[in-house]
């Protein structure tokens, strides 16, 4: 409930204390009088329950939503992890052909590279379908929840603390990280 919510509410139970106080002081003299007094708190209470059962129920289903939207996008958390290893492998492939073997290259082995580099393509684009994003690394500050440090490099071009090399790609499913990035991190000289 909001603060105003629980303000209006505070100053109808102080009225409904109020109401009830006056309605037994009258009902001391009257015994229909102490009946409808009873009903009356009755009444109060039980709109009371209902108020607080309505905001919970309110409560729980925002809660419900948020917990449905969060699984949603968590759910395939452990079978994309298990498919960057795939995503590694493509981008060894075609780093490993040099750029002047693959001009001087065949057709059959054209082709097999062009097989390659669309598969890749298409892999990543599934990954930023479902929420999957490459984390960016290089010239970035340092952050241990998504980098892991692999060794230090001395520098005097860049502060401390900066992602000077990426060994192997870091990726994160929304706000999570999903692998970290294994990176070389600048120190001083």
């Amino acid at each position: 409930m909001t603060d105003e919510q629980n303000k209006a509410e505070a100053g109808a139970d102080e009225i409904l204390a109020a109401d009830a106080l006056n309605e037994a002081l009258k009902a001391e003299t009257d015994p229909k009088e102490a009946e409808i007094a009873a009903l009356k708190d009755e009444v109060a209470a039980s709109k009371d329950r209902l108020l607080r059962l309505a905001a919970e129920m309110e409560n729980l289903r925002k809660r419900t939503e948020r917990e449905k939207a969060e699984a949603t996008l968590y759910a395939a958390t452990n079978f994309a992890r298990d498919l960057l290893t795939v995503a590694d492998n493509l981008g060894r492939a075609l780093e490993a052909l040099p750029a002047d073997e693959r001009e001087s290259a065949g057709e059959i082995e054209k082709n097999l590279i062009f097989g390659v580099e669309v598969t890749a393509k298409e892999l990543l684009q599934v990954f930023n379908r479902h929420g999957i994003k490459k984390i960016e690394t290089v010239g970035h500050k340092f952050d241990p929840n998504y980098h892991q440090a692999i060794y230090e490099v001395p520098t005097s071009e860049k502060p401390p603390g900066i992602v000077m090399q990426e060994m192997q790609a870091g990726y994160a499913v929304g706000e999570r990280c999903l692998r970290p990035a294994m990176v070389g991190v600048s120190k001083a000289e």
